[in-house]
């Protein structure tokens, strides 16, 4: 452990590596600073420390600093490593881990070294974090960030370095059923593939794959790309276009689909539980999306796909600890439709959510002029594409692509939205003229995110500027809410000295692993409190279940 407490001077205590007990008891040492809930503790990527600490026995406690943090909401789009840091701000290159450990498969690791070789290192990564806050501290402020850095994003670290801890149990054998069913899915579809091509080949090869589809079928006529290297393109991009040319596309894309869920969730998720306490643990990132959305690796299950049956399938092998508990999902609905009409004032919108009406079927009345009685599925389908769409700066082009319906259908579809929606289109118009004023865009609690290319006289760089003037501030603030609700239920459950524990955090939902006789506690109030994060002009609506398994309660 190294501390600092002045610029330039920094102390460093070696833990012994291979006494277990030892190194407790020296930790515990420490306990009463690092407990005391009036010290604040500054750290580079602190969330490590705090989750590596909690296997010592010692719950961090008082305010948390985290300079990687700090520089991630300075400058969203860079990336937040010390080394960088301190060569950008400070001026200074420090000692690089290879040149003490190593590189590669000789590494070593830090155990290894006497503590003589390590201090000089050690000493300095605790005095550049400590010069690094003193830097980036009037940057917030200047900014507008102090509120943003001290209350959602710092707070949130220790709730996650919970999470992390907690972990998740899995259901291994309903995985092994998965592999085997997906297996045979998957060889079902080869077949079909190679009877179509007339021939067997590497339908993982890019190259081969490109041969089959444009030499020998002669798909695609003039719209077949290549790549730099000279071989046809066939990303996933490509195929869906040429999907309805011939049933071998769909067909390759359904393959690529299975394969992928097959290797990286179900037969990569038992290997990734941990032994000690048979869960899964996986580690949240906060300084990774732009947008202030929280990602997650190993496993990363922000993606695990839910649209598709067998994908959905995967959901069925989160569970809770044991019998005696349940899980509970918790989602916020239309979370990004709310905030647009909040940002826009859009009366007609508002009415909608404030009436609790159905916001796609409402939509669908206004845009295709009949009453919503009449509204059909068709319809619904189309009007719930463009509600989600329109947050996103949809084109009539994409439109036209995702409904698969002429671009001319798509453009009056749009033309109707903006009609009957039109302090909507009043705040996309609104957003990117001031972005291109002040080339960043901000969230309800001054999140920015900046779009220096907004003023491109390249199109296409452009016209991605603009799109993200319109969803960043909506996305950003869908991000602010759910952390809020999480540091506000991670308080509640500790104060009321609850077993319920806050499991996952994907996308807009929360999942809890709640003992059952708590869940008549923990539900209204999760409810209430995840409503009342960040009040808008727009009622929020929490969707509440619960069920064996996370598929169940979702």
């Amino acid at each position: 452990m190294s501390f600092c407490y002045l610029p330039g001077e920094a102390y460093y205590i070696p833990v012994p590596p291979q006494d277990e007990e030892a190194a407790f008891d020296l930790v515990q040492e420490f306990k009463e600073v690092l407990e005391s809930p009036s010290i604040t503790k500054i750290g580079q990527n602190i969330k490590y420390d705090l989750v590596v600490l909690q296997r010592y026995g010692i719950d961090v406690q008082g305010p948390l600093y985290d300079t990687m943090l700090a520089h991630y909401l300075l400058e969203p789009d860079m990336r937040h490593n010390m080394d960088l840091l301190a060569e950008t701000y400070l001026n200074y290159s420090p000692i690089s881990i290879e040149t003490l450990l190593g590189k590669g498969k000789h590494q070593l690791t830090m155990d290894k070294l006497p503590p003589l070789q390590v201090y000089e290192y050690a000493c300095e990564d605790a005095d550049v974090t400590l010069q690094l806050k003193n830097y980036f501290d009037p940057l917030l402020e200047k900014q507008g960030l102090k509120r943003l850095f001290h209350d959602v994003e710092n707070p949130l670290l220790a709730v996650l370095g919970h999470m992390e801890r907690a972990g998740v149990s899995i259901d291994a054998e309903a995985l092994a059923e998965s592999s085997i069913s997906l297996e045979t899915s998957i060889k079902e579809i080869e077949q079909k593939i190679f009877e179509h091509a007339g021939m067997e080949f590497n339908i993982g090869s890019p190259k081969q794959l490109g041969e089959v589809l444009f030499d020998k079928m002669q798909l695609g006529g003039s719209k077949i790309k290549k790549t730099k290297t000279g071989q046809y393109a066939t990303g996933e991009e490509i195929l869906s276009k040429l999907a309805f040319e011939h049933e071998i596309v769909q067909l390759i894309l359904d393959h690529r689909q299975l394969t992928k869920l097959k290797s990286t969730y179900v037969d990569a998720l038992p290997q990734l539980v941990c032994a000690e306490d048979n869960r899964l643990h996986t580690s949240y990132n906060q300084a990774v999306a732009a947008t202030g959305r929280l990602s997650s690796t190993n496993p990363n299950l922000q993606n695990i796909p839910i649209r598709t049956e067998k994908g959905r399938e995967i959901r069925k092998a989160f569970v809770p600890r044991d019998e005696n508990h349940v899980l509970l999902s918790a989602d916020y609905s239309q979370i990004e439709l709310r905030i647009m009409a909040h940002f826009s004032n859009d009366a007609t919108m508002k009415e909608a959510f404030q009436k609790g009406q159905d916001i796609h079927a409402s939509t669908a009345a206004k845009v295709f002029h009949v009453p919503v009685d009449q509204v059909t599925s068709d319809m619904r389908r189309k009007a719930k594409t463009i509600n989600f769409g329109i947050i996103y700066g949809i084109s009539a082009f994409g439109l036209a692509e995702r409904l698969a319906i002429p671009r001319r259908e798509a453009a009056d579809i749009i033309e109707a939205y903006f009609v009957e929606f039109p302090a909507v289109k009043q705040y996309m118009d609104s957003a990117i003229n001031q972005a291109r004023e002040q080339e960043y865009v901000e969230t309800l609690l001054g999140r920015r995110r900046y779009l220096r290319d907004i003023n491109s006289r390249n199109q296409n760089i452009r016209g991605y500027a603009e799109r993200n003037a319109i969803n960043a501030p909506i996305q950003g603030t869908a991000a602010d809410i759910i952390k809020i609700a999480m540091i506000n239920i991670d308080q509640w459950l500790r104060d009321e000295k609850l077993a319920t524990r806050m499991i996952l955090q994907v996308h807009d939902e929360l999942v809890f692993d709640v003992p059952k006789e708590e869940l008549e506690i923990v539900q209204p109030k999760i409810e209430e409190l995840m409503k009342t994060a960040l009040p808008l002009s727009v009622p929020m609506e929490i969707g509440l279940g619960t069920g064996d398994n996370w598929l169940a309660a979702h």
